[in-house]
């Protein structure tokens, strides 16, 4: 009972959480791409990275360019998305040029990384 009162609390504090967030367009359609090709890399399944790489620097430039919602820090978010597009970019020249898994892996991460830094610091 004790475990089934604490999971209702736990999944009610995160729907809150999920229904107080600004709205960003740019940052969900990211997010969702992002999901979509690191989590299978965690796994060492490297192909949805590999066809993934170009859409996330787009969703990652588009995000950039994107106004900053009232509820985000702007001075924060900025240099962090300039980040995210640059881990983009060096991913999909790494898949461009074929470099190994172990690298493309490697880029991944640090793409993933620098979102969850962003989820981070920039909520106000």
């Amino acid at each position: 009972m004790k475990k089934l009162v604490l999971t209702f609390f736990a999944v009610f504090a995160l729907a809150f959480s999920f229904a107080q967030s600004p709205e960003w367009k740019e940052m969900h359609e990211f997010h969702t791409i992002m999901s979509a090709t690191f989590h299978p890399a965690e796994e060492n399944n490297l192909k949805p990275c590999k066809e993934n790489a170009k859409v996330l620097l787009t969703k990652a430039r588009a995000w950039e360019k994107a106004q900053v919602p009232i509820g985000y820090n702007a001075t924060l978010a900025k240099p962090i998305l300039k980040q995210l597009v640059q881990d983009c970019k060096a991913l999909t020249e790494a898949v461009q040029t074929k470099k190994s898994d172990k690298e493309l892996k490697t880029l991944i991460t640090k793409a993933h990384d620098t979102f969850h830094q962003f989820a981070e610091k920039c909520k106000e």
